[in-house]
């Protein structure tokens, strides 16, 4: 088999590819770059895998003139830029031990053992310069049925590092034929390596949460999650019921992986959350509880926050959306109340606030029509 693609024709991949065969090397694609390319996603980035050593790879790159980073020397990797773009070149590595967030690791000379560490089979797929494909584990078949299957031993790949089993459902949420179902064999693995989990970085776990809810459905695989007792451990108390509705609802919109956040609920405690994304989480989720007309929302929230929350609120509820939400929220977020403090003089602290608030519902309540004479006569 064979693949070709913008990011494999470039000049700037295959000068990096050919720097190392010409000095009679191997150098292969690998990874999602493959795998993207199979099955018709765009390529983000091109990854390169090879059995020449990191030193030999930076005296290659720079006595061909280019930039040679050496971004990771002890697990292997050195970045090579050339024109503009930056590419991860890796030396075969196999491991020697595992401490389950880390792993010791030699480097090898064959591709096998370069494949046998990695953690899905279809990611362990390699393309030479020309496209021709190396599939050393059975990756291709796995990828044509959607099947996303660790490899080799379940149990062993999580052993290696607790966050793979984060991958598996986020995988299986971008990749996984929800119809056909979840690996049994890997769920089970995940199950029982679930309190493994607890010793991961919020930052690590965050970054795989928010991709797999960014997934076009992820709800199939948050319910295995919970089935597993995996989502106890990432948000305490959530609840997956309500995600598969939310999907359903937003139907033609832009994934956001904060409003699904919301619609689990739960602790964050264990996530990492910017300062934006903490202050809507918590902006989303005390919307939810209120009785706001999708204008009200959209007033109080933004349009992208307003309707953010009206999914959440509808799927939680398992209510339907008004026809014309849409146009609601729209228009409460372009409405400025026209009322400031000084336009009451006689009043301050909490009396200004009190009629502030007082009249600002009756401007609601008029759908945003009362101008100031009307309000303040």
């Amino acid at each position: 088999m064979r693949i070709t693609g913008d990011w494999l024709n470039a000049p700037a991949t295959q000068r990096v590819l050919h720097i190392l065969t010409d000095a009679g090397f191997g150098a292969y694609a690998v990874g999602g770059c493959v795998r993207n390319t199979l099955i018709g996603v765009p390529v983000t980035d091109v990854d390169i895998a090879t059995n020449a050593r990191p030193e030999t790879v930076m005296a290659l790159a720079e006595a061909a003139g280019l930039r040679a980073v050496p971004t990771g020397l002890d697990h292997g990797t050195v970045t090579i830029v050339t024109e503009g773009d930056g590419f991860e070149v890796t030396t075969f590595r196999r491991d020697v031990e595992t401490h389950g967030r880390h792993a010791t690791i030699a480097f090898a000379d064959d591709l096998h053992e370069d494949a046998a560490r990695r953690d899905f089979t279809m990611n362990a797929l390699y393309a030479r310069a020309d496209g021709s494909v190396i599939d050393p584990l059975g990756g291709l078949a796995d990828l044509a049925a959607r099947r996303v299957r660790f490899v080799g031993n379940p149990s062993a790949r999580i052993r290696e590092d607790y966050l793979r089993i984060l991958r598996f459902f986020r995988f299986h949420a971008q990749y996984g034929d929800a119809q056909a179902g979840i690996d049994p064999e890997a769920l089970a693995a995940c199950a029982a390596g679930a309190d493994g989990m607890d010793h991961l970085s919020a930052e690590r776990i965050t970054a795989e949460l928010r991709r797999l809810l960014a997934a076009p459905d992820p709800a199939p695989a948050v319910a295995a999650m919970a089935q597993a007792g995996v989502l106890a451990h990432v948000l305490p108390g959530a609840e997956h019921h309500a995600l598969s509705i939310l999907v359903h609802l937003e139907d033609g919109l832009c994934t956001n992986w904060l409003r699904r956040l919301a619609v689990l609920g739960g602790s964050s405690e264990r996530l990492r959350l910017t300062r934006h994304e903490a202050r809507d989480l918590a902006r989303l989720r005390a919307a939810i509880e209120t009785q706001n007309s999708p204008a009200e929302l959209g007033y109080r929230l933004g349009a992208e926050l307003g309707a953010s929350a009206l999914l959440a609120r509808a799927a939680l509820l398992e209510t339907s959306l008004p026809d014309d939400w849409r146009t609601a929220i729209s228009h409460g977020s372009e409405a400025q109340f026209p009322i400031r403090a000084s336009d009451l003089p006689h009043l301050s602290g909490p009396d200004l606030g009190a009629e502030l608030r007082r009249l600002e519902t009756r401007w609601i309540a008029s759908d945003f029509r009362l101008g100031k004479a009307a309000l303040l006569g």
